[in-house]
């Protein structure tokens, strides 16, 4: 009866909230296939039908878990001009996404969920503010959106391997470019030119760098403001 009365308790005092913080600490020590109900219940000491009163399912409760994290980042950044809020935004999601790996797949994989939309909200309205013309707002705001989830996807990816190989970064860059700096010089003269930028190459900064680029065609296509026109002296 003790035992019943305490099960009870803990299912009363059970949360959305809860369960969304704890299925994040399963994604992040176990990832995706960390992420099950029974683990879920054996961490929060309950039944899985407690849960199931809060959460329909695994793909709902991955897109909450992102969607608490985007929106915890979202709201952290500080409303400046439209290309440093772009900026500020991007780089959010690039750390977000290397400190919870699971948080590029759920968002690639998921379009039209919340998560998504809040990011798209928020580069849309400064794309807005950039006055580029409606008819290529979408395709600014597409961009924008697949360069910083790819990339951030694809860094994460990278550490994640790593660790799992039990690579040393230093060494891999220097291997890399000791490799290239050792090319042919007619077949493959760029790669041969980059070698020494490998070493010390910062993925933020080149992340960063790479956005600096799309905002570059995006200040193209700005609609033009149109001049003042003088009034004729009488």
């Amino acid at each position: 009866m003790k035992e019943r009365r305490g099960t009870q308790r803990r299912e009363a005092s059970l949360s959305r909230e809860n369960i969304i913080q704890t299925a994040i600490a399963l994604l992040d020590s176990g990832g995706e296939d960390g992420l099950t109900f029974r683990a879920l219940s054996e961490r929060l000491a309950t039944g899985p039908g407690a849960i199931y009163g809060h959460i329909a399912n695994k793909s709902d409760l991955l897109t909450a878990a992102c969607d608490a994290l985007v929106a915890r980042t979202m709201n952290k950044i500080p409303i400046t001009t439209p290309e440093e809020t772009i900026r500020a935004v991007a780089l959010g999601l690039f750390d977000l996404i290397d400190v919870h790996p699971w948080i590029g797949s759920t968002l690639t994989s998921s379009p039209g969920a919340l998560p998504v939309v809040r990011i798209l909200e928020r580069i849309g309205h400064q794309i807005r503010t950039l006055s580029v013309p409606e008819e290529q707002q979408w395709d600014a705001v597409g961009t924008l959106m697949a360069f910083i989830l790819g990339v951030s996807r694809q860094n994460a990816a990278n550490r994640q391997l790593a660790r799992a190989r039990n690579l040393d970064r230093d060494d891999f860059l220097d291997a890399v470019a000791t490799a290239w700096s050792q090319l042919d010089a007619r077949e493959h003269p760029f790669a041969r030119s980059v070698a020494g930028r490998i070493r010390n190459h910062d993925d933020r900064v080149d992340f960063l760098a790479g956005i600096d680029l799309i905002l570059a065609g995006i200040g193209s296509l700005k609609r033009p403001s149109r001049p003042r026109i003088k009034p004729s002296p009488r």
